[in-house]
């Protein structure tokens, strides 16, 4: 009997899910305002919490990807909610927008960070939904590690991305580059794997014989050049692309995200996307610990 790729990731998302649950508490983790933005923009997450202060440094609290996931979660309780768009969407030459709006909770460092939220492609209907769901883990000193589910439960009728997709994450703050506020890293990086939207190419690229499947092997590499400021590189599984972001209100967790996407146009896509998101985070706790 044969058994696709799809079904075998979602049985090793289940086993690598029940092992973060069960792991043993090693390391702080980060909060920060994590980003996730799929191909054609069929997942949009943005979540941020307040930065745990220990002699390990953590990843500082700027962007440090828009296109890809990280390992990264989330301390405290936050309701979020995002808006982002691409143009032009890849062999056309209209614009794509998307919103997402979720709930984040629980603390990795002590047992899991939970994220959930709800993708609304067509924006002025509240039509075509489906649901994302991300659970993270703080392992090691200065790592964390995440598996997710994305676009889950989307209508195949009117979905680019019906069979969802599945992914895990590893997120590492390197401890020798030291950002300009103290006590933080200057740089970090993600590696991961995932189904769907980081290894089905669109039936375009098939068309257009540039194959069926990317790498399924997605990353990321982030350094801090200005205080607050990154400059990321990303892979996407299927394409090269360069991100940053900024929060434009001082105090104000209100954060701007900014990204070119598909360079390697003979390998998928047929032009350059221009991303852009914008994020905001609430916090429902009633004290705020970490600073």
């Amino acid at each position: 009997m044969t058994i696709s790729a799809n079904r075998l990731f979602k049985i090793g998302f289940i086993f690598a899910l029940t092992a973060i649950l069960f792991h043993p508490k090693q390391a702080l983790s980060q909060n920060n305002f994590e980003k996730v933005l799929s191909k054609k923009m069929d997942s949009l997450i943005s979540e941020k919490g307040h930065v745990i202060i220990s002699q390990t440094m953590l990843p500082n609290n700027s962007v440090s990807s828009i296109m890809t996931p990280s390992g990264w979660g989330s301390y405290g309780t936050y309701v979020f909610g995002v808006v982002g768009g691409v143009y032009p969407t890849a062999y056309t030459n209209k614009p794509d927008l998307i919103s997402a709006f979720g709930l984040t909770f629980g603390n990795p460092s002590k047992w899991v960070n939970v994220s959930a939220s709800v993708n609304i492609t067509r924006v002025s209907e509240l039509k075509n939904l489906s649901a994302n769901l991300v659970v993270s883990r703080a392992i090691f000193e200065s790592s964390s590690i995440s598996v997710g589910g994305l676009q889950l439960f989307a209508n195949a009728d009117v979905s680019d991305a019906p069979e969802g997709t599945y992914y895990i994450a590893f997120s590492h703050a390197v401890q020798s580059v030291e950002s300009k506020r103290p006590g933080f890293a200057a740089l970090g990086y993600t590696i991961g794997f995932g189904t769907g939207r980081f290894l089905r190419k669109s039936p375009y690229d098939v068309a257009a014989g540039k194959g069926k499947y990317g790498t399924g092997f997605f990353g990321s590499i982030s350094y801090e050049v200005f205080k607050q400021v990154n400059i990321n590189a990303e892979w996407t599984g299927l394409n090269l692309g360069f991100s940053t972001g900024f929060r434009p209100i001082k105090n104000s967790n209100l954060t701007i995200g900014l990204g070119v996407t598909n360079l390697l146009t003979n390998y998928s896509g047929d032009r350059v996307g221009v991303i852009g998101t914008l994020g905001l985070p609430i916090s429902l706790d009633k004290k705020q610990f970490y600073r």
